[in-house]
């Protein structure tokens, strides 16, 4: 709670209320916690950071997080599972907390408050997954969003240089080429089909605890020598992506955002 809130016009009740909110942002904070050890305890994440270590390493350049599609972690075990593991993370890339941007529409203040109390930076704005690689190597979190959201990112940063400092934590692509029809994945998802071939990935080991929490969850990374490959035409095409002929667009658009839905909904 901001301190204006205990010394504002409204009394007893006022302050009521604020003791109140801190009490429910200490209980998200807790069942947070409460979430990390269950992480650790049952193995999964002694499991998943051999994957994360996967990805070539940063060559002692600092690290950088973004986080999309989180979901509301204040009420529901999967996103709160997902948060301690993204806290995890950071634990295990060296990341502080305030190089770590996080984004949902459909977060509460509460939940706003909560992530301020980790240290956790909140976009100012739904920036559609356009996010631009300029400080170095930057692991982009995004378990269960829409595709529209990978696509949006592989195009805000089409070219060598700035793919192979990422590294994407979310659906798997090779799932997505599978039960995607080819024809739609090259006509609405066209920066995801074109770096298939670029890409390396390694699954998140299954585990029956999280089966719908991480489920078709992979770690991405884009070697220079994989994306030095593919033909000079494909780093040519750099339009847009627009989704005009998508029938079912999987996020929330900006200035759309006040219908309170997460775009973690898709599955892929």
């Amino acid at each position: 709670m901001a301190e204006g809130a205990w010394g504002a016009p409204g009394g007893r009740r006022r302050r009521r209320r604020g003791r109140a909110v801190t009490a429910e942002g200490g209980a998200v904070l807790r069942r947070l916690r409460e979430a990390r050890d269950e992480l650790l305890s049952s193995g999964f994440w002694e499991e998943s950071a051999g994957a994360v270590r996967a990805p070539p390493c940063s060559a002692g350049r600092p690290w950088h997080c973004v986080c999309y599609g989180l979901g509301r972690f204040g009420t529901c075990p999967a996103a709160r599972h997902q948060l301690a593991f993204l806290l995890l993370l950071l634990d295990l890339l060296a990341v502080p907390p305030d190089r770590c941007s996080v984004f949902d529409p459909a977060f509460s203040e509460l939940e706003v408050a909560a992530l301020g109390e980790l240290g956790l930076r909140l976009l100012p704005e739904n920036e559609e997954g356009k996010h631009r690689v300029q400080e170095g190597p930057t692991l982009f979190y995004m378990v269960h969003c829409g595709k529209a959201l990978y696509n949006n990112l592989l195009w805000r940063n089409w070219s060598p240089a700035a793919l192979s400092d990422i590294v994407i934590i979310g659906n798997s692509f090779k799932g997505m080429e599978e039960r995607v029809l080819s024809r739609i994945l090259e006509r609405d998802y066209s920066y995801i089909a074109k770096v298939l071939k670029g890409t390396e990935e390694v699954a998140l080991p299954a585990h029956p605890r999280y089966t719908d929490t991480f489920n078709d969850t992979s770690v991405h990374w884009f070697p220079p020598h994989k994306l030095e490959q593919l033909s000079a035409e494909v780093w040519e095409f750099l339009e847009e992506p627009t989704y005009q002929e998508c029938e079912d667009l999987e996020i929330i658009r900006k200035g759309d955002e006040g219908n309170g839905r997460s775009p973690m909904a898709a599955q892929s």
